[in-house]
């Protein structure tokens, strides 16, 4: 159960609660299991709160300060965090499902086993961040800085990569079939045992990319730059 001074707090109104926030910086809430769906959050300072377990759904977090917060298994289906800073966050476990996370900060989050379907990740920064074994089905991730992220065995099926930088990202054994890669920086990536049939690579930089027993059945390699030789035919 969350602590019922700190949740009497959050109840007064965001307001209230940052101010609170700048008068006591070295309290770190506790908020665990709280039942806040719906709740309007908007710019609501919850740096290094411990959310764990945390019902959002539908909530509005727009711009909110999450950085470094522990948000394992939390429910943010369908919420606004369009914006919001989860710099170093653990999100692991959380349900993201058809989330708005458009110019989201989630460098260096922690994202293992995290359900992504479906959510808008448009321009979000997700440098270095750890999505191992997450599930991004359908989701948005078109712009989206991945450089260095850890996405092995991560489930990219028929999800927006257009324009994506994956430098140095490791997507071993990931699941990219029917993936939209086109025009992605995947230089240096590691792609070994990926899953990349019907995957559309157009435009795409492959420069120093490994593919050792990836599967490129009927994907798309119009115009790739920096082709390896082994894909050459």
């Amino acid at each position: 159960m969350p602590d019922g001074d700190h949740r009497e707090i959050l109840d007064r109104g965001v307001d209230a609660w940052n101010e609170w926030r700048k008068t006591n910086p070295e309290v770190k809430p506790d908020l665990k299991w709280a039942k806040l769906e719906d709740a309007e959050l908007n710019r609501v300072d919850l740096a290094e709160t411990y959310l764990k377990g945390a019902e959002l759904g539908a909530a509005d977090l727009g711009e909110a300060n999450l950085k470094g917060a522990d948000l394992e298994a939390a429910n943010f289906e369908g919420a606004n965090l369009h914006g919001a800073n989860l710099h170093g966050a653990n999100l692991k476990g959380a349900n993201l499902v058809a989330a708005n996370l458009i110019g989201a900060n989630l460098e260096g989050a922690k994202l293992y086993g995290a359900k992504l379907i479906g959510a808008n990740l448009t321009g979000a920064n997700l440098k270095g961040a750890e999505l191992v074994a997450a599930n991004l089905t359908g989701a948005n991730l078109k712009g989206v800085e991945l450089i260095g992220a850890n996405l092995i065995g991560s489930n990219f099926k028929w999800a927006i990569l257009e324009f994506a930088d994956l430098y140095w990202a490791d997507l071993g054994e990931a699941n990219l079939k029917g993936a939209n890669l086109i025009g992605a920086n995947l230089g240096g990536a590691k792609l070994i045992g990926a899953n990349l049939t019907g995957a559309n690579l157009k435009l795409a930089d492959l420069k120093g990319a490994e593919f050792l027993g990836a599967n490129l059945m009927g994907a798309s390699l119009i115009g790739a730059k920096n082709v390896p030789p082994s894909l050459q035919t």
